[in-house]
C-alpha cells in the first residue's frame, strides 16, 4: 500500500501516531483518512504483536481495524508502520474531559456495552487485551466506540516472565499486581475502572459511585478472578441491558453529589474494607462488612498510629525478614 504521512496526533513510549492518506493508486481500497502508528524497527515488537492479534481476531464493530503494516526509511531511520482506522473523536478520556469531567448515565451504558462486546470478541478468540482504559477506547464521528492499542495483548494461558508487567497500574487487578497473572478477568476489572471513571471523571479509588452504577462495579471488582463476572455475563447485566433515552439530560450524572464524604470505596487494587474475600475469615476485628462507612473506616491517624512503636528495630536479626523478590 502507498500512503502519505500527515500531521502527528499522538505519542507513546516507543511509537508516534500520525494521520495518513492513501496515494491515488490505493485510494479506492482504503479509507480516505487513516491513522499510522510508527516506531523504530528495533522497537517494533509491540506493533508486530498488535497486528498479529488484530489479524487473528478479525472483523468486529467494537474493535479498531488494521489495514496492514510495512517498513519505511524516513530521515535516515527505518520505521515499522501499522495502518489503522482513524477516530476523529479522540478517546473516551478526551470525551470525559470535554464533557465537564463525567458522562451521563445513558452514555455510560452505551459505551460500557460497546466495550463489553469488544472484550467478548477478544476473549472468545483466545486473547487478553491487558490494557483496557479510557485512553485506549476511541470515539468515532457517529459516537461509536472501539477498543484500540493491542500492543500489550497476549494469548490466554501464555506464561509471563516474573518481572514482566502489562497494563496501567490504576487499572490493574489484584491478581495482576500480586501474582503477575494476566487473564481475561483482568480485562473485566479494568472495565470496571473505566466505567467508574466515566461516571466520576477520576479513578474509582478516590470516590464512591452512586447506587445506579455500583451493582455493575461489584461484579467487576470481585477480588477472586475465578468468581468475577465475564464479559459475556456482564452483557446481560441490568445496568447494561437497560434501555437508554437519547434525549436524557446530559447532566444526568451517576456520581454522588456529596463527593467529600468519607467513603469505603477501595483505595487501590489491594484495599477492600467492606468486601468479604472467599480466602479470608468472614469477619475481621478491624472492619465490619455490615457497618456504615462512618463507623468502620479508620481515620488516617488511626492507621498511622498502628505503625508507631517505641521499640528500636534490631537489624542484626533476620529470622523474621521476608523475601519479596528472588
Amino acid at each position: 500500500m502507498k500512503w502519505v504521512r500527515g500531521e502527528t496526533i499522538g505519542y507513546g513510549s516507543f511509537a508516534t501516531i500520525s494521520k495518513a492518506t492513501p496515494s491515488n493508486s490505493s485510494a479506492h481500497q482504503f479509507p480516505s483518512l487513516m491513522a499510522v502508528k510508527s516506531s523504530e524497527a528495533c522497537w517494533s515488537d509491540s506493533l508486530k504483536n498488535e497486528k498479529r492479534v488484530l489479524d487473528t481476531i478479525g472483523s468486529c464493530p467494537q474493535i479498531i481495524r488494521c489495514f496492514g503494516d510495512e517498513h519505511s526509511i524516513e530521515n535516515g531511520e527505518e520505521l515499522h508502520n501499522l495502518l489503522l482506522e482513524y477516530a476523529s473523536g479522540g478517546s473516551l478520556a478526551d470525551r470525559v474531559k470535554t464533557n465537564g469531567g463525567r458522562l451521563s448515565e445513558s452514555e455510560i451504558r452505551r459505551h460500557a456495552k460497546s466495550i463489553l462486546k469488544g472484550l467478548y470478541a477478544i476473549h472468545a478468540k483466545g486473547f487478553v487485551h491487558c490494557d483496557i482504559k479510557l485512553q485506549n477506547i476511541l470515539v468515532f464521528d457517529d459516537g461509536a466506540t472501539k477498543i484500540a492499542d493491542f500492543g500489550l495483548a497476549k494469548e490466554t494461558g501464555e506464561q509471563q516472565g516474573k518481572c514482566e508487567i502489562r497494563g496501567t497500574p490504576l487499572y490493574m487487578s489484584p491478581e495482576s499486581v500480586n501474582e503477575n497473572e494476566y487473564e481475561s478477568p483482568c480485562d473485566v476489572w479494568a472495565l470496571g475502572c473505566a466505567v467508574a471513571e466515566m461516571a466520576m471523571g477520576k479513578p474509582v479509588w478516590n470516590h464512591e459511585p452512586e447506587a445506579s452504577i455500583w451493582p455493575l462495579l461489584m461484579k467487576c471488582f470481585v477480588k477472586d478472578p475465578r468468581k468475577r463476572w465475564t464479559a459475556e455475563m456482564l452483557l446481560n447485566h441490568a445496568f447494561v441491558m437497560s434501555d437508554y433515552d437519547n434525549n436524557d439530560d446530559p447532566n444526568d450524572s451517576v456520581v454522588s453529589k456529596e463527593e467529600n464524604l468519607e467513603s469505603t470505596s477501595p483505595r487501590c487494587p489491594f484495599y477492600f474494607p467492606d468486601w468479604v474475600s472467599t480466602l479470608e475469615p468472614e469477619f475481621s476485628p478491624e472492619f465490619d462488612s455490615e457497618s456504615s462507612s462512618t463507623t468502620c473506616f479508620p481515620s488516617p491517624d488511626d492507621r498511622m498510629q498502628k505503625l508507631v512503636t517505641e521499640e528500636i528495630d534490631n537489624w542484626s536479626l533476620s529470622d523474621s525478614w521476608v523475601t519479596v523478590r528472588d
